[in-house]
C-alpha cells in the first residue's frame, strides 16, 4: 500500500513557509492506519525494546498501538507542564520557533532497550532533544521510527548514530 497516498499537505500551517504534512487523512482510513501501524511494530520488533516511547501528540497515536503490538510498555513524552509527577525536561530548536518537552523521571530504567516513535521526521531536533533525555534517564536507544520523513531537511542526520526506520520519504 502507497501510505503518501493519504498524507494530505497543508500549506502555512502553523506558520507561514511551513508545509504541513497531516496525517489525519491516514488515521481515519483504518486499511491505511493498520497498515501503517503493522508496517513500523514489524520494523521495530527486531530491536527487541522494553519501551516504546512516544511523542507529543501524534507519536501517541502511533506509539501506543506499536507498544501494545511489540509487548512493550509505552512512556509519553509531553509539553512543558502536562505530566503529574516529577519530570526530566529538554529545551530544543525547531523550524519555526522553540519548545520544552518533558519525560517522568521514573518513567525508564537504566539499561532498558528503547525505541522513541513520532509521526514525522523533519529536522530532527525533536526527536534528539528526547532521545538525550531518555539517555539521561539511563536507557539505551536501539532505534527510532516514523511515519513520515521529510529528506530534504536532513533530520536523519541529526540522529545517525540511532537506527532510524521510516515508512514514507518525502
Amino acid at each position: 500500500m502507497d501510505l503518501a497516498q493519504y498524507i494530505r499537505n497543508i500549506p502555512d500551517f502553523p506558520t507561514r513557509g511551513i508545509q504541513f504534512k497531516d496525517i489525519t487523512t491516514l488515521l481515519k482510513n483504518r486499511e491505511a492506519f493498520r497498515e501503517a501501524i503493522d508496517r513500523l511494530a514489524e520494523a521495530l520488533r527486531t530491536m527487541n525494546p522494553d519501551l516504546v516511547v512516544g511523542i507529543e501528540a501524534r507519536g501517541f497515536i502511533i506509539g501506543a498501538p506499536v507498544a501494545y503490538i511489540l509487548g512493550c510498555g509505552f512512556v509519553p513524552v509531553r509539553k512543558k507542564g502536562k505530566l503529574p509527577a516529577a519530570t526530566l525536561a529538554k529545551t530544543y530548536e525547531l523550524e519555526y520557533g522553540s519548545a520544552t518537552l518533558e519525560i517522568h523521571r521514573d518513567a525508564i530504567e537504566a539499561g532498558q532497550r528503547v525505541v522513541v516513535v513520532d509521526d514525522l521526521l523533519a529536522t530532527g531536533g525533536t526527536t534528539k532533544a528526547v532521545c538525550e533525555m531518555v539517555e539521561e534517564l539511563g536507557g539505551n536507544i536501539v532505534g527510532i521510527g516514523f511515519v513520515i520523513e521529510l529528506e530534504s531537511l536532513r533530520g536523519r542526520e541529526r540522529l545517525k548514530q540511532y537506527p532510524v526506520v521510516s515508512l514514507v520519504r518525502l
